[in-house]
């Protein structure tokens, strides 16, 4: 029986790093345009590249502790499964050597971490780190169980309050591709999550706040977004999208949606 759990902990890690290998090829990783191979999945803006190379950088160090520590779990499963009985066996009470690195080896990994991706979270987190040529196109605001967004007219600045020239969209957040962008999130009511998976975007929606959130996105296309904070029992009705499209593409579109919004119904005479 022993030899059976020997074998069986050494097996259930090989499959488990068999299977995380071959996920990338069949779509089962990171949300992204699949580029095959590993690390399939790729995210579509800068900072959500960022993020990609800090969880890789976390599952190579995990990686390494399972396959390390299944190895020598097998090893001892195995050597006591096998020894003879005339043999002598070692009797321990422990290892002060053995404790003191396994606390300061994983204690300094955990600060690398920590210390590395300072950077990363800096720029997503804070305001005064975020791109200054960041243009803040609308404004987001999530309720129970849609997304409302207000856009400035062209040409215009977003203003804190409504103003009687803006656009209006629900469910469809438009945003121009290739250059850093912000929206302004709030909420009318309970807590939610902006996320958009592709982007890497995710943001709580907090009651009385309204948070500036910045991302960029360099692929003009639909990407997926919803609510990533269970908010009722609607919560998996708020599905929407984002729709990203060249600078151009982004200036029609909002002049096109203020004539159709302000439209009275009635055609002028013909001259």
């Amino acid at each position: 029986m022993g030899r059976f759990w020997a074998v069986f902990f050494v097996a259930s890690a090989v499959i488990a790093v068999g299977l995380c290998w071959v996920a990338p090829s069949y779509g089962l990783w990171f949300p992204g345009t699949l580029k095959g191979g590993f690390g399939a999945g790729v995210a579509h803006s800068s900072i959500g590249k960022k993020i990609d190379d800090l969880f890789y950088l976390v599952l190579v160090i995990v990686a390494v502790t399972y396959i390390g520590t299944h190895a020598v779990l097998g090893y001892v499963l195995w050597r006591g499964a096998t020894i003879k009985p005339e043999e002598k066996v070692l009797f321990s009470h422990g290892s002060h050597s053995l404790e003191v690195i396994w606390t300061i080896v994983p204690a300094g990994i955990l600060l690398y971490i920590a210390l590395y991706q300072m950077d990363v979270w800096a720029a997503y987190r804070f305001k005064e780190f975020s791109p200054k040529k960041a243009e803040a196109v609308a404004e987001v605001t999530a309720r129970q169980f849609e997304w409302r967004i207000r856009y400035p007219a062209r040409g215009k600045t977003l203003m804190p309050t409504p103003q009687p020239d803006d656009v209006y969209t629900v469910n469809e957040l438009h945003v121009p591709t290739g250059r850093p962008v912000s929206i302004s999130l709030k909420t009318e009511d309970v807590q939610h999550a902006f996320f958009v998976p592709e982007l890497r975007i995710k943001q709580d929606a907090v009651p009385g706040l309204t948070i500036p959130v910045w991302f960029d996105v360099d692929e003009p296309r639909q990407y997926e977004m919803v609510c990533a904070e269970l908010c009722g029992w609607g919560h998996y009705k708020m599905k929407a999208r984002l729709i990203a499209v060249s600078d151009e593409d982004f200036g029609a579109w909002k002049d096109k949606a203020a004539l159709e919004q302000f439209d009275d119904g009635f055609k002028k005479p013909a001259e």
